[in-house]
Order: C-alpha cells, then sequence, then structure tokens
C-alpha cells in the first residue's frame, strides 16, 4: 500500500506563491501518474493539474492554467505544485492522488485515480485577500 504525504500549505496572502510537495513511500511512485485536486469549505473536491509517469505530459484546469506548474523528481518519490500568483478562491484542502496502474494516456489516469487511486491526507492552503 503507497502511502502520500503532503506538505508545503499555509497561509498566503493574495499575489504570493507556495509549492507543495507529494512524498510516496515506494519505489513504484515511479511508474505512475500524479495528480493534485483541491477542496474547498462547502465544495465538491475539483481537479487542479496532473503529471504523467515521465514527467513529459502535464495538464491543468482551466482556473489554475498559467499560475500553477506540476513536475515530479522519480529519484525522490516526490512531485510538486508550484503555485504562483495565488488568490483567495484558491482556498483549499490539496490533495495528492498517486495511479494504480501504468498507462500512457493521462486523461485515463486521472479519471483512474479518482476512483481506486492512492491518496494523501491533504494539506491546507489559505489565501488571504
Amino acid at each position: 500500500q503507497v502511502q502520500l504525504v503532503e506538505s508545503g500549505g499555509g497561509l498566503v496572502q493574495a499575489g504570493g506563491s507556495l509549492k507543495l510537495s507529494c512524498a510516496a513511500s515506494e519505489r513504484t511512485f515511479s511508474s505512475y501518474a500524479v495528480g493534485w485536486f483541491r477542496q474547498a469549505p462547502g465544495k465538491e473536491r475539483e481537479f487542479v493539474s496532473a503529471i504523467n509517469w515521465s514527467g513529459d505530459d502535464t495538464t491543468y484546469a482551466d482556473s489554475v492554467k498559467g499560475r500553477f506548474t506540476v513536475s515530479r523528481d522519480n529519484a525522490k518519490n516526490t512531485a510538486y505544485l508550484q503555485m504562483n500568483s495565488l488568490k483567495p478562491e484558491d482556498t483549499a484542502v490539496y490533495y495528492c492522488a498517486l495511479d494504480s496502474y501504468w498507462r500512457s494516456n493521462l486523461d485515463r489516469a486521472i479519471a483512474n485515480m479518482r476512483v481506486r487511486g492512492y491518496w494523501g491526507q491533504g494539506t491546507q492552503v489559505t489565501v488571504s485577500s
């Protein structure tokens, strides 16, 4: 059972930056896609970004495109989410998720990790206005 631990959340003013990390407990991390999701109070969990197993394919929600950057370091079993130009509406608990199977298609990986993936416990990001 792969365990994921997010870190890097905190309180930041609007316009500021944070970098989230997602550390995995097993080397199988390097074979699977990673996704970032967030859930604000009273709202459903939403997709933020994802990166394929090798790091050469990424995708973003329209709401964060151009401001957030996803990356990974497979040698460290860690994925990252660099968040710039943060807005109050980015306030949420951020979760990373790991697919449970190697896939070449990132969209399918995102769909699978929603229901069968491994999930971290989340890290709170609060953006003040």
